[in-house]
């Protein structure tokens, strides 16, 4: 069974885990970029071990909040909902959309030509 979507706010906590690795409430609330009471991380930190997102290990009288999934998980989620929903299914006009709003450079273009043209079966350019 897939788990819940996250919420924006959860999303911010998930993305101070993985870059961290662990964290415990202070730890997480002072990496935020706006301020919120200790209770609110607490409570986002408690909603996304509900929802299977975290795990806590206890840390003298703190919990450590530890990811139990990558964003490379939670990510593929998130980009189906908005495959879905923005771009009604077409894999075409999210990467129009990627390629003409991003100035990605030319490495990271070329680089994602070899995705496709693996994901196609061929080698090279095209």
């Amino acid at each position: 069974m897939p788990r819940p979507k996250l919420t924006d706010r959860e999303l911010d906590v998930m993305s101070i885990l993985w870059r961290e690795g662990s964290g415990t409430v202070a730890e997480v609330r002072a990496q935020l970029d706006d301020s919120l009471a200790y209770t609110s991380v607490l409570w986002v930190l408690q909603t996304l071990e509900e929802k299977g997102y975290v795990r806590h290990e206890q840390e003298g009288r703190a919990y450590r909040y530890v990811p139990r999934i990558g964003p490379e998980a939670a990510g593929g989620r998130a980009l189906s909902n908005i495959l879905d929903k923005v771009f009604h299914g077409s894999a075409e006009l999210l990467l129009a959309q990627l390629v003409s709003e991003r100035n990605l450079d030319p490495a990271e273009l070329r680089r994602m030509r070899e995705l496709l043209n693996r994901r196609l079966g061929k080698r090279g350019k095209p």
